[in-house]
């Protein structure tokens, strides 16, 4: 092997595309080890429940049964967590809920094992726990992302916009997009006054782009706000610009404060042509439009999408309140604060 004049060893010029190669195996390799290590974990519980819940049919298996159980795991296997009382109880509940093994093999033994519990915590229903389950898996929830799905009602919301992607789009990409918004949108981490305008809207989206692209979904890739396009000498600016990685097509987003009127599909099909024809590469599938406005007649929104070519989609969103509506009513009004500014400094001046 070749040495420099400062000692050096005089690397092949291949060598840091090797390298970046054998970083991204062992990576893969380490991500794959730990995905089997959960699996295998997730179906010991599985087992270790199935156990539980036998042995209380047949033999009436108490509390304190369950207690002695783990003091002895615990005390075997010192090393291992997940041997209290309460997690042995979850143990059961997983078991009691997952019935099937194949199902269990295949969709919950991919999910960590307090994703499975938060599941078990927060949903009734046997359906949508698997409609949770199923969507964690595809789009890579964190457990505290999969919570605030629940609690926002994403199951509720997915793929319920007004579009006509049925018509503007080919199967299955028609489905996709469908599938892409929701209606509402849950913006709870935004708070505007009632005389906001378009503007604070965007602004406040953008302060909180993380958050926001987060309630977008899986596969937004932002471009930039305020994207400028020339059109017949003209310039025209979009409000927010994506790039969607599965759909392989541009996104634009247009924002409105107040309710959705029929005029604005026309602008958004003026927007989307430009697009196409400024933006779009050849290998990208037609741009697609989402006008997002606070309120929406849906009826109007459909009757305002038909004959309209350019795949678009119509949604609502919702804020956050400024107060608690309980707290509302309880609060002192402005005037009173300052009748009471007042009386205090009336009764100082009088010590």
């Amino acid at each position: 092997m070749a040495v420099d004049r400062a000692g050096e060893v005089a690397l092949p010029t291949d060598y840091a595309a090797l390298l970046t190669d054998l970083k991204a195996r062992i990576r893969s390799a380490q991500t794959q080890a730990a995905l089997s290590v959960n699996r295998e974990l997730v179906l010991l519980y599985w087992q270790i429940g199935q156990t539980i819940l036998q042995k209380q049919r047949e033999e009436g298996w108490g509390a304190k049964v369950i207690e002695q159980l783990s003091r002895d795991l615990r005390a075997e296997f010192p090393d291992m967590k997940g041997f209290s009382p309460r997690n042995l109880g979850y143990m059961r509940k997983f078991a009691e809920t997952w019935t099937d093994s194949d199902f269990v093999q295949q969709v919950a033994a991919k999910l960590p094992w307090f994703h499975n519990c938060t599941l078990l915590d927060k949903l009734k229903d046997p359906s949508e726990r698997e409609w949770y389950a199923r969507a964690t898996i595809q789009n890579g929830w964190s457990r505290n992302v999969l919570i605030h799905q629940i609690d926002s009602r994403l199951i509720d919301r997915q793929g319920q916009a007004a579009s006509n992607f049925d018509r503007a789009l080919p199967a299955p990409q028609s489905e996709l997009a469908r599938q892409l918004l929701k209606d509402p949108y849950d913006f709870d981490f935004l708070t505007l006054h009632d005389e906001a305008l378009e503007r604070d809207l965007e602004k406040g989206l953008l302060n909180h782009l993380r958050d926001f692209m987060l309630e977008l979904g899986v596969g937004f890739a932002f471009v930039g706000s305020q994207y400028h396009l020339e059109v017949g000498g003209e310039d025209f600016y979009l409000d927010l610009l994506f790039y969607h990685l599965k759909l392989r097509c541009y996104v634009v987003v247009e924002l409105k404060i107040g309710e959705f009127k029929p005029e604005y599909v026309g602008k958004m099909n003026f927007y989307l042509s430009a697009a196409d024809d400024l933006l779009r590469h050849e290998q990208d599938g037609p741009s697609i439009g989402l006008l997002l406005c606070r309120t929406q007649n849906r009826v109007i929104a459909e009757y305002a999408l038909r004959g309209v070519d350019k795949p678009l989609g119509v949604s609502t969103y919702q804020l956050a309140e400024s107060l608690p509506a309980e707290l509302k009513g309880s609060l002192p009004s402005v005037q009173e604060l300052e009748q009471e500014m007042e009386r205090m400094g009336s009764g100082q001046n009088g010590e």
